[in-house]
């Protein structure tokens, strides 16, 4: 892995555990703005032309999934 590789993934990593922290938050408290905010920062970096320079995954499937494990 390069070095444009690892900080790429660290960037995409990051970007999840803040999505999971905000929806996790969100389940407990529906009306958190500040929660509310981080998530859909998030989901504009993941829609971003930004993001899809560092990878080739799905936004939509990301999303979609990181909501899915939210639930459980």
């Amino acid at each position: 892995m390069t070095g444009y590789q690892a900080l790429a993934n660290g960037i995409i990593e990051q970007a999840v555990k803040d999505y999971r922290a905000a929806l996790k938050t969100l389940r407990r408290h529906p009306d958190s703005k500040a929660a509310m905010a981080t998530a859909m920062e998030v989901e504009r970096f993941f829609h971003s032309s930004w993001f899809a320079v560092l990878t080739d995954i799905d936004p939509d499937y990301l999303i979609e999934r990181l909501r899915k494990e939210a639930v459980k």
